[in-house]
């Protein structure tokens, strides 16, 4: 059996420098430590700094420096090429690390890893388009506020948030959903999203402009041949293209709104939107898009995997929601 060689722990080192400021040779430290003299004279030669002379934080960082093998992304190129196609897809960091190890059942790479080797390109290559990897495409991690925000508006049979049932704000039944207008540079270009509380699941449809009428109209066609179970509720902020909700009540679905400047009561199609912005930035002209290229957006959102379903997709929660209640409300055969 081959001789074992070991490391020399930071505990090590602090005797090393103690006993060689003492002015002891290197074999009697190695005698005095149970060490073979080459391995404290190669200590002693490889960290010792020509400044600083031999320091035992000193000696062990540079231990493991030489060490590191770079990232493992660097490392591993048919991960790296993984993971960056998936990041393409328009996937958080998160959602990629999640879905890899739901599927190999185990971790495969971090989260934290993914995001500090794409700012490492950055860094080193000064290349700025790796931040579109990135959801929010930022070069900089961390939260940068937003100024604004949005006048409060009198809307006909209105119902404050506060008086929505508590069922609907636990996200574990399905059939509540939310609302909002994603509005772009272009002044009457509209996108209207619903997004369905427990799902996660989201629906994008351009609209003709802000009017009331239309957006209404779209809600009801969307939600219409869903099961009652499936359209309970829908939560909107105090927009004035909302002002038509009543008309939804039809279907039976009840219509609560946000508190002033509270987007946040309404936070899961906030999130989505945010999320989708990456595919349809303000800045788009959607006169440029046809209707299918926005159906594959909300696709592509649909089947990305979520850190609060499991690393499940929006569209595979939705399916067996949606599964279920058909199950439950067919006709029993007859005995």
């Amino acid at each position: 059996m081959g001789q074992v060689y070991e490391h020399f722990s930071l505990e090590e080192r602090c005797e090393i420098a103690r006993r060689r400021s003492a002015g002891e040779t290197i074999r009697q430290i190695a005698a005095a430590m149970d060490r073979a003299p080459s391995s404290i004279s190669r200590e002693l030669k490889r960290n010792t700094g020509q400044q600083v002379g031999y320091k035992p934080s000193y000696a062990d960082a540079q231990s493991k420096s030489r060490r590191w093998r770079g990232s493992k992304l660097i490392r591993n190129l048919d991960l790296q090429k993984l993971v960056l196609d998936r990041l393409g897809r328009g996937w958080s960091p998160q959602q990629v690390a999640g879905r890899l190890a739901r599927e190999h059942g185990r971790t495969i790479v971090s989260y934290e890893t993914i995001y500090r080797f794409i700012a490492a390109q950055i860094a080193r290559t000064k290349d700025y388009a790796w931040r579109l990897y990135l959801p929010r495409g930022k070069s900089k991690r961390g939260f940068r506020g937003r100024k604004g925000g949005s006048s409060v508006q009198h809307i006909k049979h209105r119902v404050p948030v506060a008086l929505r049932p508590a069922a609907a704000a636990d996200r574990v039944n399905a059939g509540h959903w939310e609302a909002d207008l994603m509005l772009f540079r272009t002044y009457g270009q509209a996108v209207l999203a619903l997004h369905e509380r427990s799902s996660r699941i989201v629906a994008i449809v351009r609209q003709p402009s802000k009017a009331a009428a239309p957006v209404a109209a779209t809600i009801k066609s969307l939600l219409h041949d869903l099961p009652s179970n499936l359209r309970q509720t829908i939560t909107f902020d105090n927009g004035t293209e909302f002002a038509f909700h009543h008309q939804l009540h039809q279907l039976g679905i009840e219509t609560f709104f946000c508190d002033p400047h509270a987007p946040w009561q309404k936070g899961g199609i906030e999130n989505a939107i945010g999320r989708m912005r990456r595919g349809l930035p303000r800045k788009t002209d959607l006169g440029l898009l046809t209707p299918r290229q926005i159906r594959h957006l909300a696709r592509l959102y649909n089947n990305t995997p979520r850190k609060c379903l499991d690393f499940r997709t929006p569209a595979e929660v939705f399916l067996d929601v949606l599964h279920f209640e058909c199950e439950s409300t067919f006709p029993r055969p007859r005995e």
